[in-house]
């Protein structure tokens, strides 16, 4: 079986609609590789998610390549797509290939993403220069959360939606191979999804996009400091796994865990024999 390309992702527009999940560790991955998605985006949201940060900002390049790799290891059809983390990228453009280089070369993913439109094109087109596939990101960009009035929609106004327009624009100009576009209105993203030759990936950007991309963690109930508006939960696993821990400590507390089917045994003549040993020390 072979692993998706930036060339399958691309010849999807139009055709069928793609689908992304995030993911974090192996587990994780192997079961959403299992599941046929077509890319696995290991995200910054780790920093909150997974290390109970309030915000993105607070991952780097360590945190990112190790998680990369820990996903690399469980996808093995999915196109692992690996986040550039906050101030890995808008300093420079060699910082930027330096960085992207890292996360293919010892994180092993093949793609990476970055957020913003504009004034990191220069960033863009070095990194896809380099050979290294770029994935935008466009609308609310949580790496710039507090610059954009927090967590909101963005593109409301007719201007706004002009330059995210224009921006999606040039990224696929610069060479990225697809574009998310996070909590952006419908209407919107369904004129940049058109306008553009690559596919959109939406999260809170309506049904218009090309294919769409959730948190895992949002989408099987794992996460439940808040809940996007964008999210539906398919499972409510945390609930699931606060019984299954409440039944373990009830029945270790009531000697019911563990049973003889949980435990090992000796065979008699070697129990005497060790007893008689004990009994002579």
């Amino acid at each position: 079986m072979s692993r998706v390309s930036t060339l399958d992702i691309i010849q999807a527009k139009g055709q069928r609609k793609l689908s992304m999940l995030t993911a974090y560790d192996y587990p994780t991955a192997k079961i959403v590789d299992e599941c046929g998605l077509d890319m696995i985006l290991v995200g910054d949201s780790l920093a909150m998610v997974v290390l109970g940060h309030e915000d993105t900002l607070s991952v780097g390049m360590p945190e990112m390549i190790h998680h990369t790799k820990a996903v690399v290891r469980g996808a093995k059809r999915s196109m692992v797509v690996s986040d550039l983390p906050f101030m890995s990228y808008q300093v420079s453009v060699q910082q930027a290939v330096e960085n992207a280089g890292r996360l293919v070369k010892e994180g092993g993913a093949q793609a990476v993403k970055v957020e913003g439109g504009a004034t990191i094109l220069p960033q863009v087109q070095a990194i896809v220069q380099a050979g290294i596939p770029v994935q935008g990101h466009l609308g609310l960009t949580p790496q710039s959360a507090g610059q954009l009035g927090g967590f909101k929609v963005q593109g409301k106004s007719a201007q706004a939606g002009k330059q995210l327009m224009e921006d999606a624009k040039g990224l696929a100009q610069a060479g990225c191979f697809s574009i998310v576009l996070e909590a952006v209105p419908a209407p919107l993203a369904e004129r940049v999804s058109r306008a553009i030759p690559v596919p959109t990936i939406g999260i809170g950007a309506g049904a218009g996009c090309d294919g769409q991309v959730l948190v895992v963690h949002d989408l099987v109930g794992l996460f439940d400091r808040f809940l996007p508006k964008f999210v539906k939960q398919y499972a409510r696993l945390g609930q699931e796994m606060a019984r299954a821990v409440t039944s373990y400590k009830q029945e270790v507390e009531a000697e019911t865990f563990p049973g003889p089917e949980h435990s090992f045994s000796m065979k008699q003549e070697t129990l005497e024999a060790l007893d008689q040993l004990l009994n002579d020390g």
